[in-house]
């Protein structure tokens, strides 16, 4: 959630690092702030509000040009946005300053503790006793890095921590657990970030930081150990994205241009999987082919967006392989004393890669022994590194909030996932995996098609600028896609939204429907007779009680243009694979009428891109 930056080297610290805070924007926050070392003091500015309220400030007041410095955008979770909750946080004696990201669950203990050693707090956050103790222990001539490792073995919850020191301008301290945090490798210079976007103007190297761990950086080095103080292996990595591709390329919202980078997206993501032999194959695999077919249960768990393309994954899979399979929400996953052991595996999907609730999931289930594969869009973040198998997405940097070509690009890899296991298994022939195989290289070109035929849904986003409600309704692989829609209009356009299996109609929903009230209907293609059928009734029933109807339907079904209020012709796919493009016009419908309600579409009210903490 949080974004962090710090930053040794020979530029202006605090210029690198407002400018590294402006790329994590798209994480979400409601206060930004920064801290520079110089002259043997901590300087610090923070205010509530965007990054602009802090130029203001520093306008105002200017900090001093120095080396070192770390910043921080924050969201809330203890303590509201205020100026005195806003990061960095100050120790009693002011020579450490702490920017953080997480939760300190014991905080309450520990500041009941300082309080009791007469050190008074100036917040409400759980940051600030980090900052105390810090500075406590510095104050007993302990190193910052030592300190830090101290520290942090009293801390639970989750957290990266990010520290300096006023009488050792030379380094930052930063620590993480459960909690994203990689450095950047420059040259004669170093960076510590939540997100590698933080410093790819400056540096393209990278190293993943592991669990528990602490590292430490000057203008040339770069040491890592762990929270006992012993050195461990790091594993750098070159990031194969540059600045342009986290600029927004002449679009008004980032979220547009990712919706119109999807056919790109896509390809990349079906780029080089098959090996020598013509075989389909994953990017990282440390499961064996006997072991996948002693597999006799799925659970696939993912949060938000992403647990909707796990809901279609469950129809493909389940269809290729005949293997059962569920799909939960991360967050509930453990609390329930879920089923799984060695014959289980759990496919964990997370664009990030740090999703909190689903990382927790992760563990859960390789504690009962189950396999775990990692879908994820984000080379070196935890959930893959702790997984025994990856899937990546090759979407490229997505910073709109709310998920376009992020949730495409899942729907990929979980087809890839379901024919790899198909292969792996011999429930499906090599010729029939090629078929599809074929039919999903020719989806990017079906997508850039339907981007250049918008201009209804532009006009409808237009003309519905004012619905307070919205329905969508969907059958198969039609239903994920109704949650997905509704979702991002929850998102966006701030509205009640709401997506239902059409086949559930008559079970209560219908009792929604009205006067004008505007119903997305996703028709299956006319190859399900059966459930084109069905659906088409429906579109009928609300008709007949009212309702506008908006209907998406492949280019040549005619059966539907009667009933169709509004028509959306949607390029020709099979079933299984129309979720891909019956997704993108809901996305620039969603886009459009956020936008005509004059709301920031990139950073959403409450939402932060990556939820970090539980």
């Amino acid at each position: 959630m949080c974004g962090i930056v710090g930053y040794v080297g020979p530029q202006s610290a605090l210029a690198v690092v407002v400018e590294g805070l402006r790329r994590l924007e798209y994480r979400g926050y409601d206060s930004a702030g920064v801290a520079v070392v110089a002259d043997g003091a901590v300087v610090t500015a923070k205010k509530a509000g965007k990054i602009g309220n802090l130029d203001a400030e520093l306008a105002a007041h200017p900090l001093p040009v120095t080396g070192t410095g770390i910043g921080h955008t924050r969201w809330a979770t203890h303590g509201g946005p205020t100026d005195a909750n806003a990061h960095p946080h100050v120790s009693f004696n002011g020579r450490v300053a702490v920017v953080h990201n997480g939760i300190i669950e014991n905080f309450v203990v520990l500041r009941d503790e300082l309080e009791a050693d007469g050190i008074s707090m100036t917040s409400q956050t759980d940051t600030e006793i980090v900052a105390h103790l810090l500075g406590r222990e510095v104050a007993l001539g302990v190193e910052l890095p030592s300190a830090m490792r101290a520290v942090c073995h009293r801390l639970h919850g989750a957290f990266t921590l990010v520290a300096v020191d006023a009488e050792d301008p030379s380094r930052v301290v930063a620590a993480r657990r459960n909690s994203p945090l990689v450095v950047g490798v420059g040259q004669g210079e170093n960076f510590v970030a939540s997100d590698v976007a933080a410093f790819i103007e400056h540096t393209r190297e990278a190293i993943e930081l592991g669990q528990d761990q602490v590292v430490t950086i000057t203008a040339d080095t770069v040491e890592v150990t762990d929270f006992d103080g012993h050195p461990t292996k790091v594993r750098p990595f070159h990031v194969d994205w540059d600045l342009t591709a986290a600029e927004k390329g002449g679009y008004d919202w980032f979220m547009r241009k990712e919706i119109f980078e999807q056919p790109k997206a896509v390809a990349d993501t079906l780029l080089g999987r098959y090996d020598a032999d013509g075989a389909l194959t994953l990017d990282e695999i440390r499961i064996s082919a006997a072991e996948l077919r002693r597999i006799d249960k799925i659970v696939i768990i993912a949060c938000g967006t992403a647990f909707y393309s796990g809901l279609v994954a469950k129809y493909a899979i389940e269809h290729w392989t005949r293997i059962p399979c569920e799909v939960e929400l991360a967050s509930e996953f453990r609390y329930r004393d879920p089923i799984v052991g060695p014959t289980t595996l759990v496919v964990a999907i997370s664009q990030s890669g740090e999703t909190a609730d689903t990382l927790m999931a992760i563990r859960h289930a390789r504690e009962q022994r189950a396999r775990v594969l990692a879908i994820c869009n984000t080379n070196g973040s935890t959930i893959p590194r702790e997984s025994d198998a990856v899937i990546y997405t090759h979407a490229g940097p997505e910073i709109g909030v709310a998920s376009t070509k992020g949730f495409l690009t899942q729907l990929v890899a979980c087809y890839l996932l379901g024919l790899y296991l198909a292969q792996v298994r011999g429930t499906k022939f090599g010729d029939e995996i090629a078929l599809v195989m074929e039919e999903l290289a020719a989806v990017p070109a079906a997508i850039s098609g339907l981007l250049t035929e918008m201009d209804p849904v532009l006009k409808l986003a237009a003309d519905f600028a004012d619905e307070r409600v919205v329905l969508f309704l969907g059958r198969h692989v039609g239903y994920p896609v109704a949650l997905e829609g509704a979702l991002k209009l929850k998102e966006l356009a701030y509205i009640h939204a709401e997506g239902f299996a059409a086949g559930e109609l008559k079970h209560g929903p219908i009792a929604l429907i009205e006067d004008d009230l505007p119903v997305f209907v996703v028709v299956p293609p006319q190859g399900r007779d059966m459930l084109h059928d069905k659906v088409v009734s429906n579109i009928q029933e609300i008709r007949a009680r009212g309702a506008r109807t908006i209907v998406l339907a492949e280019a040549d079904d005619h059966e539907v243009d009667a009933f169709a209020d509004v028509l959306i012709r949607l390029p020709k796919v099979s079933t299984l694979l129309q979720p891909l493009v019956a997704t993108v016009p809901l996305q620039v419908f969603a886009c459009e009428l956020a936008t005509r309600k004059g709301h920031d579409v990139d950073q959403p009210r409450n939402l932060a891109k990556s939820v970090t903490v539980e």
